[in-house]
């Protein structure tokens, strides 16, 4: 007996992806991209090869460069995908950043940078993707979390903030949006070899690493699946408003990568 193959039924719709170039956006797009999803992908510092990646497998792919932090060009975003794709039915908030400060430095600048990056984005881009599935009464949202929100992590403050807001947009763009056939669910993402995680020395590295209760960093290629999930209307009918967790455990553990005399200097 052959392997059974299961049916998102994903086949032909339409997505659009923010920060889908590189990392976890990416890994999104290209799980989509196998399953016959028509793409467009927005991101402000696109890598021409991962386009070139996913032409081969999507049957469409519009790149869209964009800073989705403005509420202008977010709107702008969405309307190209739109016109592009003829139409949306998927929308996976994705991009993020970070500024790392302690507290006793916080400036506002980074503050706004993180929040604006990270929060506010995503209720433009939401906000202008609930219109369109409005209207069409059908489609699926995923917003991309972080394990950040319940391990506080140092120097990290503003981003926590942001990942915690997104966390109660997220349940209530699936309040709101229920009445019209669209579900809104949240896929946090525990510590992944990524751009954003790509600084960390190699010591702490290692300490977090024994802090994981599988020991391990994720691979991207491991939040295919999940993303799938959670986009399908066939896998996850009656599923909204929720939060799927894929961290090796890492919720599970209070983490200590930087000693406390570390902690010091950065506040002294």
């Amino acid at each position: 007996m052959g392997a059974m193959t299961l049916d998102t039924g994903l086949k032909g719709k339409r997505a659009l992806i923010t920060g889908g170039a590189r990392g976890i956006g990416l890994a999104i797009a290209s799980a989509l991209a196998g399953e016959g999803v028509r793409l467009a992908i927005g991101d402000r510092d696109p890598d021409p090869g991962a386009f070139d990646e996913l032409a081969r497998i999507a049957p469409q792919v519009v790149p869209i460069t964009v800073d989705v932090s403005r509420e202008e060009t977010a709107k702008g975003m969405v309307e190209e995908a739109v016109s592009a794709l003829g139409g949306l039915d998927l929308y996976v908030n994705n991009a993020g950043a970070t500024w790392h400060e302690p507290v006793t430095r916080v400036t506002s600048e980074a503050f706004f940078k993180t929040l604006n990056t990270n929060l506010a984005a995503c209720v433009w881009g939401a906000r202008e993707a609930a219109r369109i599935m409005v209207a069409a009464r059908a489609g699926a949202m995923l917003i991309v979390g972080s394990t950040v929100r319940f391990c506080p992590a140092y120097c990290e403050g503003s981003y926590r903030a942001a990942k915690a807001g997104l966390k109660a947009y997220m349940e209530t763009l699936a309040l709101e949006l229920c009445p019209f056939g669209i579900r809104v669910n949240m896929l946090t993402p525990g510590h992944y070899p990524t751009r954003l995680t790509a600084g960390l020395a190699a010591d702490k590295a290692e300490r977090l690493q024994k802090e994981i209760p599988m020991r391990r960093f994720g691979n991207t290629n491991e939040l295919g699946p999940s993303a799938l999930f959670l986009l399908s209307d066939r896998l996850s009918s009656y599923i909204t408003g929720a939060e799927l967790v894929v961290d090796g455990g890492l919720a599970l553990r209070a983490l200590a990568v930087h000693s406390n005399e570390e902690i010091k200097n950065w506040n002294l």
